[in-house]
């Protein structure tokens, strides 16, 4: 179902989609502080923010925030297989947030969502792979005062514009952030590559002789995970600094 403010597959799953949004907000005690403080002095008020995201209940509750503050939000989904239509349909209905994604869409629903997530001429962006702020960029749509780029992948994507002169505005590049490198990364990324692990092939851990390709701040968590399951790792390609780190010794030797 859709209209010029929202497209989503079945705005039924709206309440399941809001109990799984507080469920989340209920353990995000640092954003749920910051939101409690954005709306009181609203310091995003008169602000259009325009976002690329994963559309899972914690994103969900990042535009709550913002909404909070202030702004008017407007989503599209950054990958098709990871939205929740639930989520979507949460948002839409509860909230009054503009969501133009559903879960398996195609290409081309794809940058038709990613259209519409535009058309709104954002202030901000928020972006998850560089396919908004591309977007925005080739279209030459004005007005965007700076965007932030999750990804690692979506920073060197943007490095490249910006080193041809195709960049219109400045990019916080999410990534590089010290307490998105020491906490999210050894932390949320380990874990849920391991997750993600385990679903697609339902083996033991335990025994195995698990490689990691990288020892930085996400190869650190992956091995913290493969550890604690009884893996045998071996890590190479180390950063220095962190191979040296007492943390991963207590966990295993390689």
């Amino acid at each position: 179902m859709s209209n010029n403010r929202w497209q989503s597959a079945d705005p039924s799953l709206a309440q399941r989609g809001r109990s799984l949004i507080h469920w989340a907000e209920r353990r995000m005690p640092a954003l749920a502080a910051y939101k409690q403080q954005l709306a009181q002095e609203k310091p995003l008020g008169g602000l259009t923010i325009s976002g690329s995201l994963h559309l899972t209940p914690e994103t969900a509750a990042l535009a709550r925030c913002l909404q909070a503050g202030g702004a008017e939000i407007t989503l599209s989904g950054s990958n098709p297989l990871s939205t929740r239509d639930e989520i979507c349909a949460s948002l839409v209905q509860h909230d009054g947030i503009a969501v133009f994604a559903h879960y398996g869409e195609d290409r081309k629903t794809y940058y038709t969502h990613l259209q519409a997530a535009a058309a709104v001429q954002p202030d901000m962006i928020l972006d998850d792979g560089a396919d908004l702020i591309a977007y925005l960029a080739q279209s030459g749509v004005q007005g965007v005062q700076a965007g932030i780029e999750q990804t690692t992948t979506g920073v060197q994507r943007l490095r490249s514009m910006a080193a041809a002169g195709a960049l219109p505005f400045p990019v916080i590049a999410l990534n590089n952030a010290p307490l998105k490198q020491e906490f999210d990364n050894p932390y949320g990324t380990g874990q849920n590559t391991f997750d993600g692990i385990l679903r697609a092939t339902n083996i033991l851990i335990a025994g195995k002789t698990v490689v990691i390709a990288g020892y930085g701040w996400a190869g650190r968590g992956i091995d913290a995970q493969a550890c604690g399951c009884g893996a045998n790792v071996i890590d190479f390609r180390h950063c220095d600094r962190l191979s040296r780190d007492p943390h991963r010794r207590r966990f295993c030797q390689t």
